[in-house]
């Protein structure tokens, strides 16, 4: 009866380093991500719900082919439900440092939600087409026509010329 029982722990220890370790590699990409399109507190909301999720449902998530790609949609789902504004979009920081676009937010807000996300996962977080494409779970071509179109909105809004 000693054995079960240490057999049991020692599985449930074995499950539990396993995790924490997925953990620990996939949040800060699932964090950036969820907060490059929600704002930086419901981005935070999002990423501890998705882990939490990842935890109840650990068996089943181990075995997917892209675990934190389907953890980014839970993490989306859990955002879309919070009725906050993003703070990204919110708060200028003009007047604390001067090489901020005072119409920057603006300009994001222009944007659709993906394109939004991609524009600052590639731009802020200088992820690459591929790295963004495989989070969002889509192929990088499209991630590329976000990117354009936004690069093109946000240029317009702006007022920016392109050289």
């Amino acid at each position: 009866m000693s054995t079960s029982l240490w057999s049991e722990s020692a599985l449930k220890d074995s499950t539990e380093d396993t995790f924490v370790r997925f953990a620990r590699s996939v949040e800060p990409e699932l964090r950036m991500a969820l907060t490059a399109a929600h704002g930086f507190s419901r981005g935070l909301e999002a990423t501890n719900d998705a882990l939490v999720y990842a935890w109840q449902h650990w068996d089943r998530i181990a075995g997917l082919d892209n675990p934190a790609g389907y953890l980014y949609r839970v993490g989306q789902r859990k955002a879309r439900r919070r009725r906050l504004v993003p703070d990204i979009l919110s708060a200028s920081p003009v007047g604390r440092h001067p090489w901020f676009e005072p119409h920057l937010s603006g300009a994001l807000k222009s944007l659709s939600p993906r394109q939004r996300q991609v524009v600052v996962l590639i731009e802020a977080y200088q992820w690459t087409f591929r790295e963004v494409a495989d989070l969002l779970g889509v192929r990088p071509s499209s991630v590329q026509s976000h990117h354009r179109r936004a690069m093109e909105r946000l240029r317009v809004r702006l007022g920016a010329e392109v050289s």
